[in-house]
């Protein structure tokens, strides 16, 4: 049985993905901040389901969280989603700098230390996939999102590099990059940023979590654009200067 470790997994894309990959019958390992929410989770699932409270910032916790798990599972882990992550929106000087700090330790820091501790466990499943969060705002710094759109970019260069790395341990590393998803972290924050009232948020955690079980079944890019609006946009970013888009970004973001 094919197993896939998700962290973030109580709410959001975290939990749509559990959903998803839990019906088609795989074990599925829900890592969250939130343990009264993972219990609830959890009780829905029930059979083929495992969970662990999960701090992504503490790297003890990481390691403690994934040996757990794969031992659960026969000593071994086939994916890895990193799916946890925090949004904070503003103009940059208005957000403290703890907040900001915050935000990398959640999204970078917590991606880089889950793959490391995910590494061992990885290296002994016969196709081992690590599923990566980034975003539609790692293509071009985005205005009153800048420290997430920062991670983003993290997020997106890191994936670049181990699924080149990592090669020789024969795992696969991808990110999603969907623009704003209508979930819980989104609908509290974002809407204060003037691009996403102007662009809108069109995609459910459901799109964004077909898109990873899509991505599994052996897409060969290593960065997936979630939805025909971005897809469509990447595309154009491609024969088009980048004055371009930085000249549409200041247009959808002014204040």
């Amino acid at each position: 049985m094919d197993s896939i470790l998700i962290t973030g997994a109580a709410s959001g894309i975290g939990l749509a993905t559990a959903r998803r990959f839990h019906t088609n019958g795989w074990r599925v390992g829900l890592l969250d901040v939130n343990e009264g929410a993972l219990q609830a989770v959890h009780a829905e699932l029930g059979e083929r389901c495992w969970y662990q409270r999960l701090d992504v910032t503490d790297m003890s916790q990481c390691e403690a969280a994934v040996a757990a798990f794969a031992e659960s599972a026969g000593g071994r882990l086939d994916v890895l989603f990193n799916s946890a992550g925090v949004l904070r929106t503003g103009h940059f000087e208005d957000l403290s700098a703890e907040q900001h700090r915050f935000t990398l330790d959640v999204n970078v820091a917590g991606t880089l230390q889950m793959c490391l501790a995910a590494l061992p466990y990885l290296k002994q499943s016969r196709s081992p996939r690590v599923l990566n969060m980034s975003s539609a705002s790692a293509l071009y710094g985005v205005p009153h999102l800048a420290s997430y759109s920062a991670s983003k970019f993290a997020v997106r260069g890191l994936t670049e590099a181990l699924d080149l790395e990592w090669r020789r341990h024969g795992i696969r590393v991808q990110d999603l990059m969907p623009p704003f998803v209508n979930t819980g972290m989104v609908n509290k924050q974002a809407f204060e940023a003037p691009v996403v009232r102007r662009m809108g948020v069109k995609l459910s955690a459901d799109d964004v979590a077909r898109a990873a079980f899509d991505t599994l079944q052996g897409d060969p890019r290593v960065h997936v654009p979630v939805g025909l609006p971005f897809r469509f946009t990447v595309l154009l970013e491609k024969v088009v200067p980048q004055r371009a888009t930085r000249a549409l970004m200041a247009w959808l973001s002014r204040d």
